[in-house]
């Protein structure tokens, strides 16, 4: 229907008076569909469980505590003192089961009690969240991405250290260890180290306790593994054949001469497309003990990587391309190797979304424990995120090469922006708890949709 100038344009440019009352106002309506999924997953209960060793106050315990840092990064908080300004809400309050809010001063003392313990209970139950979602979508294949990620802080907290920080230099810093369902897009489980140590630190027995986990609950399944040259080593990789893991890892050229020499003393390349060939050979260093599929591809490039000259040394350079080297055992053409080895890139927009929008790169407390849990928090609240997602929408693609995510998920910022961070008012009419909201057919169609899927999947 075509409007008039009239009928759109208002002359009315009075500023409001500002008037505070005590009424059921929410902030954050949308949380409707989180509470209905935090009840499906009975994760209060199943949080009491990870803590239940653990005296607490009187009023408040560990899980409630954690449950309301899980609800903080979802609203969009980052700080502990941001809790003030919506401790009145009524929709949060619901979602937690509480009639008011800890203060900061209670939520730190109660996160310095945490013990190691706590944590591994924690770190167990993100597993298992993880892997029963995944058990429901029956995938007969599983993807593993290994990496770690710096959390950089201005104050010393315990176990915090003093690595190699490219941006931040002399920085304190966390350096865990993730690994994320690359078909998904979760975090499966955190290894926390402090941030002086190389990225291969603890990472075999981390690596192996992350497939010991899947197979005790998903025997049947495929799994594959992808890593960067900082993994790469003669134990991981005959770990991973022993187990029967399919893998991919980067080699360094740094530690190994003889690979730069068969690479620019190579005359044929087997090309991919304009910019990528390659070449393939049956090849060990000489302290190991078996042969391994090595795959070296060359990339043309217009710049050169601002590199010290002294890697001139070590990386082959031929002007124009750029070299890297990947091991494999897998037995698929070299283009679809190089494709799935490609797709680890994607664990990199995990890490930006875990902290830009989840507030991974906070560490509020000076207890190490108390740090680890709030990381954990970030990762339930980005899980939980995929979770409702992955409950109340159809998967969009099928398995690619790159092992691409199977939904196309939208980030925790776009759903705070369309359904979390909605106006409502919580009321009785004649007894029946009703949320209102404004009449928005967008809006209304959503929650309902959300809603409807997960009343289904209950």
């Amino acid at each position: 229907m075509k409007l008039s100038r009239k009928q759109v344009q208002n002359k009315t440019h009075a500023i409001p008076e500002l008037r505070f009352e005590d009424q059921k106002l929410t902030s954050f309506a949308g949380l409707f569909v989180f509470q209905l999924l935090l009840q499906r997953l009975d994760l209060k209960n199943r949080l009491r469980n990870c803590f239940r060793h653990l005296r607490s106050s009187r009023a408040y315990d560990h899980a409630t505590v954690v449950l309301g840092l899980i609800v903080h990064l979802l609203i969009g908080f980052r700080q502990l003192r941001d809790v003030r300004f919506y401790r009145d809400d009524p929709m949060v309050l619901r979602v937690l089961g509480l009639n008011c809010l800890p203060d900061v001063a209670t939520v730190s003392r109660l996160l310095a009690t945490i013990d190691s313990s706590s944590v591994i209970s924690l770190r167990q139950l993100i597993r298992q969240m993880v892997l029963q979602a995944i058990n429901m979508l029956g995938l007969r294949r599983l993807t593993l991405d290994f990496d770690g990620s710096v959390i950089g802080t201005g104050r010393s907290a315990e176990g915090t250290a003093v690595g190699f920080n490219r941006k931040k230099k002399g920085q304190r810093s966390y350096y865990p260890l993730f690994c994320t369902i690359a078909q998904t897009g979760q975090v499966f489980d955190v290894f926390h180290r402090p941030g002086n140590v190389h990225d291969s630190n603890g990472a075999q027995d981390f690596i192996l306790a992350c497939i010991k986990a899947v197979r005790a609950v998903l025997p049947g399944i495929h799994i594959e593994a992808r890593m960067d040259g900082a993994f790469f080593s003669d134990a991981l990789v005959t770990l991973l054949s022993d187990l029967g893991v399919e893998f991919t890892i980067s080699v360094p050229f740094e530690r190994f001469v003889e690979l730069k020499k068969k690479v620019e003393s190579r005359s044929f390349w087997w090309q991919l497309n304009k910019d990528l060939s390659y070449f393939e050979l049956r090849w060990k260093p000489k302290a190991w003990s078996r042969h391994y599929r090595f795959l070296v591809v060359r990339t043309r490039s217009v710049v050169r990587d601002k590199e010290p000259i002294q890697l001139d040394l070590f990386v082959p350079y031929v002007y124009g391309y750029e070299f890297k080297v990947v091991i494999t055992n897998k037995t698929i053409r070299a283009r679809e190797v190089i494709r799935f080895h490609n797709g680890r890139g994607a664990q990199e927009g995990v890490f930006a979304e875990l902290k830009s929008q989840g507030q991974l790169d906070y560490v509020p407390t000076k207890t190490l424990a108390g740090n680890q849990v709030f990381l954990l928090s970030a990762v339930l609240a980005h899980n939980l995120n995929r979770d409702l997602q992955m409950t109340a929408r159809e998967q969009s693609r099928k398995t690619t090469p790159k092992r691409s995510p199977l939904w196309q998920f939208e980030r925790l910022e776009t759903l705070r922006l369309k359904l979390i961070n909605r106006a409502g008012r919580l009321n009785q009419p004649q007894g029946r708890l009703t949320l209102t909201m404004s009449t928005n057919p967008a809006v209304r169609e959503e929650l309902l949709h959300y809603r409807a899927k997960l009343e289904e999947a209950a």
